[in-house]
């Protein structure tokens, strides 16, 4: 999801580093095989997730949404820690054999922890604190994703929430029936006024709140 023209997108394409060789046949293989290809990060977002990294210098990554890997992937290349390691949660597990193979063939099994379930019942048997967390699973518990990994975030670590314009439906009128929109405006709402950390949205694709805890 996008909310650049296509032209415009293009000449950025054009004008950052070329796609992985393993993303793109990830990326490629995700429109053949996956039923919603385009909830894949897709280059544009996985280079920002991997300069991201190579900026913060994260230890420990946490991952709510893996669906086929590529934002793990592009992660775990800008991680270049030898103890480095991501946690990755995937509700779907028809998903893993796809996700599991793409793993392999990055080479990054040592750094890539797949954990297939719910996130609310994986993340409180995670035991261990994290410098960043990528939020990009059911929008309808991000809320709930918020109030569970805040505690085990470093001082200084960073959330980024994805999609948190959600396709420009947070400034229209919102039927009180859609459980998503009401769930992204009542999560913006909160990290607004959550005192416990610094906040900025950066308006690129969906949207993402980028959070950094005091």
């Amino acid at each position: 999801m996008t909310n650049l023209s296509i032209d415009l997108e293009q000449y950025i394409l054009e004008h950052i580093d070329e796609e992985h060789e393993l993303l793109k046949e990830l990326n490629r293989q995700t429109h053949i095989k996956m039923l919603q290809p385009r909830m894949l990060s897709g280059h544009l977002q996985g280079q920002i997730l991997k300069m991201l990294c190579q900026m913060i210098k994260p230890v420990n990554v946490l991952e709510i949404g893996t669906f086929t890997g590529y934002s793990a992937i592009s992660m775990s290349l800008g991680m270049n820690n030898k103890d480095a390691c991501i946690d990755t949660i995937e509700l779907n597990d028809e998903n893993e054999p796809f996700i599991r193979s793409f793993i392999e063939k990055a080479e990054m099994q040592q750094v890539i922890n797949l954990h297939i379930g719910s996130a609310l019942d994986v993340i409180p048997h995670l035991d261990k604190k994290y410098d960043l967390v990528f939020m990009d699973g059911d929008k309808r518990q991000y809320s709930a994703y918020y109030d569970l990994v805040l505690d085990k975030l470093n001082n200084g670590g960073y959330i980024l929430a994805d999609n948190i314009l959600w396709d420009g439906k947070v400034v229209q009128e919102v039927p009180p029936n859609d459980a998503y929109t009401q769930e992204i405006l009542a999560f913006n709402k909160m990290v607004k006024n959550d005192a416990r950390v610094e906040k900025v949205i950066l308006p690129f694709r969906d949207g993402i709140f980028m959070i950094r805890k005091k």
